[in-house]
């Protein structure tokens, strides 16, 4: 996806919509979740901004985006690892369905109020200290460290993703004013360039944790028939024997530079992001002067809104189908079939096809339309989930385990990027509570996924993964429909309007005439 002024808008009728601009929060005192959005006036704050202005809105998007990268690094790499290296018990997949589940009740209750505390900025510095606690507990991995570790964790997830998708559809906002290019182009620009550079974190961080795993002597792996409790038979209360168990001062090593990662994030929000405050001075959010009862109905007034019903399963998706990458491949083919010590490499792939299909479905939206490109990574990912069932991994097919891993990263990256866009298209104005319910819906597929991980068999899990998706993908459609039909009728209005002017003229021309 290019970076460039000259790039066009293939979307349906949504991206003819005129984007309203928010209201100052300093001085309203109304509650602008029921404005409509033909009711709200344009702001010139934007029209003040020099024209080197660009430059620096590319700047922002580029940092922020390299702070998450940084940042997940740490995460990702540690999450990708739990349900191997912490696998006593369940402690790793229990670790990560308690992220979830907070993330659930801070999605609810916490992005609104922080953000119009602290603006976007700071969410993102603050949200990021929030995660520095689960790296620490790796050291002393025990339920009652890494339990709370994951629900603190939890409690800064959904600020931080709410403020970085309002950030950048804000700054979008202004760069279009700046260009002339329509905002809903941008918002999916912006998203596009930021899940390219978010995604190289799988890179780094499986990069650092496979270098220390392999590093030294090698750990011992008990003997096993790969082909009979690995893949689609493999369940891990079961099967722990054939997780061969890591040094612990290979482990700390590894939480040490993560550790590290996460404070190099902060300090490059604290010093390369602008506030919001910069681009939309009069902005006001979805929840500004409201109580918390109040904001958690903002966003669960949502789900009343027939679009938000229609998303609600392939955003579940989402998150069942990053747990079973980042949980269940990794531990019931790669660790289980190849080794532990070989699961960085193998989301190394993931991460860069992931890269280059969130920058590249840009491009391919921009020529097909967004309904071929989403369908296609559906009927990849169904190819997938089926050859899955039926694999019996072995040591001696590594090309198949990066040609896996790749093909979902390519999926992943355009549900990540046509998703999320999605949802600030079908809700302007109201991102805060649109992007807390895509966090909210989300993160129960992710605490699904990880509190039945340990108890069922994989080949249970593929199939839920099949049953969610044909789900998901019948919602979306139905939104294409639905979008389609808008365009249709508005553009019909239009020409009627149209012709009842030049039908008009007409009729003033002859009446002059006989007079």
């Amino acid at each position: 996806m290019e970076i460039d002024s000259n790039m066009e808008n293939s979307d349906f009728s949504v991206m003819d919509k005129k984007a309203p601009v928010p209201i100052d929060d300093s001085k309203a005192n109304e509650n602008t979740f029921d404005v409509k959005n033909e009711d709200l006036e344009c702001s010139d704050d934007n029209d003040e901004l020099p024209p080197g202005e660009k430059r620096r809105i590319m700047k922002n998007v580029i940092v922020v985006s390299l702070a998450f990268m940084v940042h997940f690094t740490a995460f990702q790499g540690a999450v990708n690892l739990q349900s191997s290296i912490n696998a006593d018990g369940g402690l790793g997949t229990a670790s990560l369905a308690s992220i979830y589940a907070s993330l659930i009740v801070s999605n609810l209750f916490l992005p609104v109020v922080m953000i119009n505390w602290l603006g976007c900025k700071w969410v993102i510095a603050v949200s990021f200290v929030a995660y520095m606690p689960y790296i620490v507990t790796n050291f002393f991995p025990y339920f009652y460290t890494m339990i709370p570790a994951g629900l603190i964790v939890g409690f800064g997830g959904g600020p931080l993703w709410c403020a970085k998708c309002t950030y950048l559809t804000v700054v979008a906002g202004a760069y279009s004013k700046l260009t002339g290019i329509k905002k809903e182009v941008l918002v999916v620009r912006f998203f596009g360039l930021f899940f390219m550079i978010f995604q190289f974190a799988q890179v780094w961080g499986n990069l650092i944790s496979s270098l220390v795993l392999a590093s030294g002597e090698k750990s011992n792996k008990t003997e096993v028939n790969t082909m009979e409790i690995c893949g689609a038979n493999f369940i891990a209360t079961e099967s722990e024997d054939a997780l061969n168990e890591q040094p612990k001062e290979k482990i700390q090593t590894i939480a040490g530079i993560y550790l590290g990662c996460m404070v190099l994030a902060c300090i490059i929000v604290a010093v390369g992001v602008d506030n919001l405050s910069r681009y939309e001075k009069k902005r006001q959010g979805s929840g500004t002067g409201l109580t918390g009862i109040q904001l958690l109905a903002i966003t669960l007034k949502l789900l009343k809104e027939k679009n938000q019903l229609l998303i609600l399963c392939i955003t579940i998706w989402l998150g069942l189908g990053q747990a079973f990458v980042g949980a269940d491949y990794t531990s019931a083919f790669v660790a289980c079939a190849w080794g532990t010590e070989n699961i960085g490499y193998v989301m190394i792939c993931y991460g860069l096809c992931n890269s280059i299909s969130a920058i590249s479905t840009g491009s391919l939206v921009k020529i097909t339309g967004r309904p071929p490109v989403v369908c296609s990574a559906m009927i990849l990912q169904l190819g997938i989930i089926i050859t899955l069932l039926l694999w019996k991994p072995t040591p001696d097919d590594i090309p198949i385990y990066f040609v896996i891993s790749g093909l979902w990263g390519v999926c992943d990256g355009v549900w990540l990027v046509q998703i999320n866009a999605l949802c600030g298209i079908l809700f302007p104005g109201r991102e805060e509570a649109a992007y807390s319910n895509f966090r909210l819906w989300e993160s129960l597929g992710f605490i699904v996924a990880y509190i039945y991980s340990p108890f069922i068999y994989t080949y249970a899990k593929l199939y839920i993964l099949l049953v969610v998706l044909i789900l998901g993908m019948i919602g979306y459609l139905a939104i294409e429909v639905i979008l389609r039909r808008e365009a249709d009728a508005d553009s019909l209005k239009r020409d009627l309007a149209i012709n009842d002017e030049n039908d008009m003229g007409k009729t003033n021309k002859a009446f002059n005439k006989e007079e």
